[in-house]
């Protein structure tokens, strides 16, 4: 491919790319699966390493490596970033708009309600089209660039669609969403390491990364919701019209954003939003309201610290004090010893608190919590209730410190901190009665088995009628486990032959959703048996290139070591689990309840010339793009990796192909030019002897 076909070619990708980019991110709507947009992304990050004199920083592969220079320069905003006053009551919010009305003499109109976005306020500058800056709020004259980091963030376009206005200032939201959040504090708890007492500070402490690629792997989002400056673009007339367009232009504003015509409409709004907010992905912590039309937004003008024509209505606070009553542990899967704080109840954030998170010993002696404390309680996220800290002006003397104790309190073993560890652990292993109970909800939870209706309310009447005693007993359950005995002389027992809290519809529930689980990927299986390290992403791997639990199992360190992904620490601990008996035997026994141990095998390809064939590619070929190279290969049974190892046949080096050579040729690994690669796929292994 020529100079002229190659810079088209990219172009072409980069549009189809970012109209991609748009469906998904901005849309959550997409058109393609992710293996042809994945393709889409290998044909072109492999068309601008054959000329990288093309790569342009609006490309969609420089979201993440542009490395931020010092701490964050200063950036100061063309127009200022503004607080917002505050309402509590509907009282407050009739009040904010008879001042506005009295200011005008005259109805202020429309009124235009959204989501408030518990997260970091950022501004977007946007030069015909092509992101240029992004800065944090600071001050609200001057934020910090933090523009390498903002980049990484795939709901945020390099390079807006369509007609863009030459010079044009957005302000939005970056926020992490619940599940992320979540996500971010398991792997934090499983490595020790101090764990973001919410979503918003997450958010925070994500983009304010020093290393970008820290703030790629956060799983950030955003929600634009005003323009703040701009020059050139269509006349508008309303902040609505504002929000029409910057959703035309690609970026993400709210779905949930309303016009409504008064107060009373505003005030169901904050209404319907407060009842809704459990069921969002995201934080929220009220609404903005807004007067919409912009000549009045004009009109009413500022404070020295907010705009007259908006406010921010707030929900109940998340933050309330309430005594410490004592602190108990909980012991997880893993055997975690995990300190929680049982209080006085609270109602924060709009629901009644009785435990809260104490994360380790550590923070509790950091954060000085005693037990007969009072203290500030937060809940993080509105999911996980947490201890902030100790009021300390109400201390008595009375108070009494906390240590981990000696002795597991569910079964008596030793409780074991090693040395280095942050962790303090249950040294008996799963037959520990809550490390057990722990595990089963995670391997039927959504990340494992996905067993519909088998939550811990369940598993713990399973467990207490003694109807499992592990996660392969839930496949031999029948119908007829949930039916009391014929003497139980309960008046109940004359109404319903099923146990209490069971029916016939919720037993068939059950049962139909233990039956799906039987059939479902591997994957989800090695999920669920609770290898450590051992996650979505790197089971999918272990399941793609074993096929088998069998295979699986008797597979060595240096192999499982060797696939792309896995590595010596993952494959160790693989290893490790399969070399203890009872988890062999788990394993069979799971078999026996008629749960896949075994994927099916792929479709054969047209052809079987390369099967069992490892190869690399590295460079630009000039006789097919990467992507096709990679799919020829792949369609004649072999497979093609990121990394050169002792498993690899043979790398094929096209056009600048980098430090790969040099790794093969110290390896022993046989280097192709792009003839050879070609006989290779016409004339299969042959070629190499």
């Amino acid at each position: 491919m020529d100079h002229t076909e190659a810079a088209a070619r990219i172009e072409q990708l980069r549009s189809v790319i970012r109209h991609h980019d748009h469906r998904y991110y901005g849309l959550e709507d997409p058109e393609v699966s992710d293996a042809e947009y994945d393709a889409l992304r290998r044909e072109l990050v492999a068309l601008e390493e054959a000329h990288p004199h093309l790569v342009s920083p609006d490309s969609p592969t420089q979201r993440v490596g542009i490395s931020a220079s010092g701490l964050f320069a200063p950036a100061r905003h063309r127009e200022r970033m503004f607080s917002l006053d505050n309402a509590e009551t509907v009282t407050e919010l009739e009040d904010w708009l008879a001042r506005m009305e009295r200011q005008l003499g005259r109805p202020a109109g429309d009124l235009v309600c959204e989501l408030k976005i518990d997260g970091l306020a950022v501004s977007l500058t946007y030069e015909h089209g092509m992101l240029t800056r992004s800065a944090t709020r600071g001050n609200g004259v001057t934020g910090e660039d933090v523009t390498a980091n903002i980049r990484t963030i795939q709901a945020v376009p390099l390079r807006l669609l369509g007609e863009a206005p030459a010079l044009m200032e957005v302000r939005g939201e970056v926020y992490m969403p619940l599940r992320a959040f979540e996500e971010l504090n398991a792997r934090q708890a499983e490595a020790g390491d101090r764990m973001f007492a919410n979503a918003r500070n997450a958010a925070a402490g994500s983009v304010r990364q020093k290393d970008p690629a820290v703030t790629a792997g956060r799983k950030l989002s955003i929600w634009v919701y005003q323009v703040g400056y701009m020059e050139g673009g269509p006349p508008l007339a309303s902040h609505s019209e504002t929000l029409d367009m910057l959703r035309r232009l690609g970026m993400r504003v709210n779905p949930g954003t309303e016009v409504v015509p008064d107060t009373p409409a505003a005030a169901a709004f904050v209404r319907r939003a407060m009842a809704g907010r459990d069921g969002l992905p995201y934080q929220t912590d009220g609404v903005v309201i807004k007067v919409n039309g912009l000549a009045e937004q004009d009109e009413l003008g500022h404070t020295a610290r907010a705009p007259r024509w908006a406010i921010a209505y707030k929900f109940p606070a998340e933050e309330r004090a309430t005594r410490l009553r004592g602190i108990e542990i909980n012991i997880g899967r893993t055997g975690a010893a995990t300190p929680f704080a049982v209080l006085a109840p609270v109602f924060v954030g709009g629901a009644n608190v009785e435990r809260a998170t104490l994360h380790n010993e550590d923070e509790i002696h950091r954060k000085d919590v005693r037990v007969g404390d009072h203290v500030v309680v937060r809940r993080a996220g509105d999911v996980i209730p947490e201890v902030v800290g100790p009021v300390l002006s109400r201390r008595t003397g009375e108070e009494s410190s906390w240590s981990m104790p000696p002795d597991c309190p569910f079964c008596d073993a030793p409780i074991v901190r090693p040395e280095g560890e942050k962790v303090a652990r249950c040294t008996r292993g799963l037959t520990c009665p809550s490390r057990l109970r722990e595990w089963l909800f995670h391997f039927a939870g959504r990340g494992g088995m996905d067993i519909e209706g088998m939550g811990y309310k369940t598993i713990d009447f399973l467990l207490g009628k003694c109807l499992i005693k592990g996660p392969a007993d839930i496949f031999f359950l029948t119908s007829e486990d949930f039916i009391q005995p014929d003497d139980d002389p309960s008046p109940r027992a004359a109404k319903s032959p099923y146990f209490i809290g069971w029916g016939e519809i919720s037993v068939r529930n059950l049962m139909n959703g233990i039956d799906a689980a039987r059939d479902h990927p591997i994957a989800r299986l090695l999920v669920g048996l609770g290898i450590r390290h051992v996650g979505g992403t790197v089971a999918r791997l272990l399941a793609g290139e074993m096929g088998s639990m069998a295979r699986l199992q008797d597979t060595d360190v240096d192999t499982l070591a060797a696939i792309d992904g896995v590595g010596p620490i993952i494959a160790e601990s693989v290893v490790d689990w399969f070399s203890d008996e009872a988890n062999r035997r788990l394993v069979a026994r799971l078999g026996e309840g008629r749960v896949r141990l075994a994927d099916p095998e792929p479709a054969k390809g047209p052809s079987e010339l390369l099967v069992g064939m490892t190869l690399v590619l590295s460079g630009g070929l000039e006789g097919m793009t990467r992507a096709a190279a990679k799919a020829a290969v792949e369609e004649r049974g072999g497979k093609v990796t990121s990394s050169v190892s002792k498993k690899t046949r043979a790398l094929v080096a096209g056009a600048k192909p980098g430090s790969k050579v040099a790794k093969a040729e110290s390896l022993g690994v046989r280097v192709l030019d792009e003839a050879e690669f070609h006989r290779l796929l016409e004339e299969g292994p042959a070629v190499l002897d």
